[in-house]
């Protein structure tokens, strides 16, 4: 029974109680809540697509299969066409969807930011492959370094509603491709506890990467029982054909343990059909090809239902990632995967806006709405990215962060229960009350349960924002940015682990860069 008493104080109290620490269990939202009250697609719908989908990898197929692909289909049914297509049967997709991993987790270096990706759980997280960095007090874009990366992560890591990081930029400070690969994992996994994703442009980089990846882990053993890397692989070339070294480091990953995002990504216009439901069956398609493939490799191996088409802005032929059309395309495919009770990932939050501002604001949260109530597992680029993913802002993570929570809050809903019904409460504010429910006990224990408040957000009244200097958000995102980077750097990944590794593998980001030390935590807490 909700407390009866009728005041418990008044916004001093309140105040109080909003400031006082709350058991994780107990918070407003929390990482993997239910979505999918958003459905832009029938059962009918969904079904069309589904055989629109079967008939173009039955008649259609794939270009450029590598050798050991074409060995695999045909050996389970398929056939080659006379100009080199490979074609997948009906029987050798439902095969594979009965075969394929459901209810798989994702693992992180620290146990508690696992994602579950079981049902319609939804996380939020980062991606992209962005090539500058906003400097938002110069307004303007610089070339991304390692430094970015890291300082990405570190940001991330302290961000309660960002529940993963993929790599959202490329180090352009770093030629080599196999060293840009493996300090880009690197760069990662040292500034963050969560699940981590990366790519590889080649499969040796992926196997040199899994080298250090298991000596984080404490050996191949303890990799292969607890992966927390995932690798983005983009094997197909819209539309429909196989990309090659993407499908070698596939093939790569899949043999050593590491979970894989099968990637598809047209953009609607270009390389996909202008039409958004065409787009959406490419989109499938391909997927379900690259499902088959890894399938054949090693039946129910992790891999996530990653379609993801972009939207062109048909004037310009450019993306247009902030578009109402990519929002319901995006929360389409999370449906899909739904449909098939596949672990599901689509991409939002791409704003078209340069800087953190009122369009990037917009942009950002009806992508990520609709994206987090299709019932998606992961939706990714969900937070920092601008100029349709050729900028990511270490600002925007912090600006972003509020936006999911209240994204969060949505997805969450609203009990109806015998005891939030409230006629209780409201008798007693009524009846001989105070005509307010503000110092009510009701009140009192469902304001940090049941709400949720942003962190660098403005809710001040006109008289006190003047009071308090008229803070801006921006400038209190970079505060906050400025104070994490200044804290001590985080401690899960050890300075002997560390000096084996810069011992064994180049890696360019130097120690110094990487903030101070401290003594590692004893308490499991944050």
């Amino acid at each position: 029974m909700m407390e009866k008493s009728h005041r418990m104080g008044g916004r001093a109290a309140r105040q109080a109680l909003r400031a006082a620490p709350i058991p994780e269990e107990e918070k407003p939202v929390h990482p993997g809540l239910s979505g999918g009250r958003y459905q832009p697609l029938t059962q009918h719908e969904i079904g069309r697509i589904h055989e629109a989908a079967l008939e173009a990898l039955e008649t259609i197929g794939f270009a450029n299969a590598l050798p050991s692909c074409i060995e695999l289909v045909v050996a389970a049914g398929g056939s080659l066409t006379d100009d080199g297509r490979l074609l997948f049967p009906r029987v050798l997709v439902e095969d594979a969807l009965a075969r394929s991993a459901r209810d798989i987790t994702l693992y992180a270096q620290d146990p508690r930011y696992d994602l579950e990706l079981s049902g319609s759980r939804t996380y939020f997280g980062t991606a992209g492959a962005a090539v500058h960095v906003v400097d938002t007090v110069k307004r303007e874009y610089r070339e991304s370094t390692a430094q970015d990366l890291y300082d990405a992560a570190r940001i991330v890591d302290e961000m309660e509603h960002i529940h993963f990081f993929q790599r959202p930029i490329v180090l352009r400070d770093i030629e080599d491709p196999a060293e840009m690969d493996l300090n880009t994992c690197y760069a990662a996994v040292a500034g963050t506890r969560k699940h981590v994703g990366t790519s590889f442009v080649e499969p040796a980089h992926a196997d040199q990467t899994i080298d250090m990846l298991e000596m984080i882990a404490g050996g191949e053993q303890a990799w292969r029982a607890r992966p927390f890397v995932s690798c983005s692989c983009c094997f197909v070339v819209p539309p429909m054909r196989f990309a090659e070294d993407a499908c070698r480091v596939l093939e790569t990953c899949v043999r050593r343990g590491m979970p894989v995002l099968l990637l598809a990504a047209g953009q609607a216009g270009a390389t996909s059909p202008a039409a958004l439901a065409g787009a959406v069956v490419q989109e499938v398609a391909e997927v379900l090809g690259g499902l088959v493939y890894v399938n054949l490799i090693k039946p129910g191996h992790p891999c996530i239902f990653g379609t993801w088409p972009f939207v062109s802005d048909l004037r310009t032929g450019a993306m247009s990632g902030g578009s109402g059309e990519q929002a319901v395309l995006m929360a389409a495919c999370g449906q899909m995967g739904r449909h098939y009770g596949l672990p599901t990932g689509i991409a939002a939050g791409m704003a078209d806006a340069k800087l953190p501002d009122a369009q990037s604001g917009y942009e950002k949260a009806y992508t990520n709405v609709l994206a987090g109530h299709s019932g998606t597992n992961l939706v990714y680029e969900a937070a920092g990215m601008h100029a349709s993913l050729l900028g990511c802002c270490l600002e925007s993570y912090v600006i972003d962060n509020d936006m999911l929570g209240a994204i969060n809050r949505t997805i969450r809903g609203i009990e109806v229960t015998d005891e939030s019904l409230s006629l209780e409460a409201i008798r007693e504010v009524c009846i001989g009350g105070p005509n307010h429910f503000l110092g009510h006990g009701q009140t009192m224990s469902l304001m940090q349960r049941d709400y949720v408040y942003p962190e660098v957000g403005d809710r001040l009244s006109p008289k006190e924002w003047n009071e308090k200097g008229r803070p801006d958000l921006l400038e209190n995102a970079r505060a906050r940015v400025a104070q994490i980077l200044a804290a001590p750097r985080p401690v899960h990944l050890s300075t002997t682990i560390d000096e084996a590794i810069r011992a064994r593998f180049p890696v360019r980001l130097a120690t110094k860069n990487m903030g101070a030390t401290r003594a590692p935590e004893n308490s499991t807490t944050r």
